[in-house]
């Protein structure tokens, strides 16, 4: 089957303090690669950007990093599933020759008119079959609660966040999870030395729109697994009020040292009570 192909450019302010393409950034390429192919690559399907379209979920698996070029990525898009009322698009991003990530984005097109989720008619059905080309699935990541020992960071919604239908983007999500999940690292991890923990894998699952308020939403963040030297966290987009999640997240991040003691014990803090490989208080 055929795949789409997108040149997504390469931009200087994407780039975060270690001098790569920020992880949260993939997402912008992976939309720009997915509205281009409701416009241009397959007919019939463009309407759905102006009708509604949902982003359920994603799954992003970081395989090489990206630095700053001349030259644009080149993220080759296709549709993995197929169904009646949702469609899930997968992703390759190339640096050159380099595979740098592989995602998927489970999508649900909506009726905004009525406010409610409908099925694929006939044009997009036929639209997306020519692209549907399933591939190895990605790992699935245990979906967990935060507990009540999470770490909580407040979240203030900027109104340049919002997209065309008014809601937050689904790309911010991602930009929210790293800001609190940075305030932990930061708090509990020894940056000396040049020491750069990498994110390998992040999936994001979308339960609820956000809109914007004055008010500020929390992310609320445990520690779910220990290794040597990684760890693995899941967050909540909240609010702290009604208690609604409005997103659940996992993270997966790997340091090229091992963790020290002192590091595990600081990890531990914002731990699960049945969290593997923590150390015992």
């Amino acid at each position: 089957m055929p795949r789409f192909l997108y040149s997504s450019p390469r931009r200087w302010g994407d780039l975060d303090a270690q001098g790569h393409v920020n992880n949260a950034v993939y997402l912008d390429h992976l939309q720009d690669a997915r509205v281009a192919f409701l416009h241009a690559g397959a007919p019939g399907l463009a309407d759905m950007l102006r009708t509604g379209v949902l982003v359920v979920s994603h799954q992003v698996e970081y395989l090489a990093p990206v630095g700053y070029g001349p030259t644009p990525l080149v993220v080759q898009t296709w549709i993995d599933a197929l169904g009646a009322s949702r469609f899930t698009v997968g992703y390759e991003i190339f640096d050159g020759e380099t595979l740098a990530a592989r995602a998927r984005t489970t999508l649900v097109p909506f009726d905004l008119e009525v406010g409610r989720v409908r099925r694929l008619n006939d044009v997009e059905r036929a639209a997306f079959q020519a692209y549907l080309d399933p591939a190895e699935p990605l790992r699935p990541l245990p979906k967990v609660g935060v507990g009540e020992g999470a770490a909580r960071y407040p979240l203030t919604v900027r109104w340049s966040d919002l997209d065309a239908f008014g809601h937050v983007n689904n790309v911010k999500f991602y930009d929210y999870v790293q800001e609190a999940r940075v305030a932990i690292m930061t708090a509990t991890l020894d940056w000396s030395a040049g020491v750069v923990w990498s994110l390998v894998r992040q999936d994001l699952d979308h339960l609820a729109p956000l809109d914007f308020r004055c008010e500020p939403y929390e992310v609320a963040t445990s520690v779910v697994a220990l290794g040597t030297r990684s760890f693995t966290l899941a967050a909540e987009i909240r609010d702290p009020a009604s208690g609604t999640v409005y997103a659940r997240a996992r993270t997966v991040a790997v340091g090229p040292r091992p963790l020290d003691e002192a590091e595990r014990r600081a990890l531990g803090r914002f731990a699960l009570p049945d969290a593997t490989g923590v150390p015992a208080a």
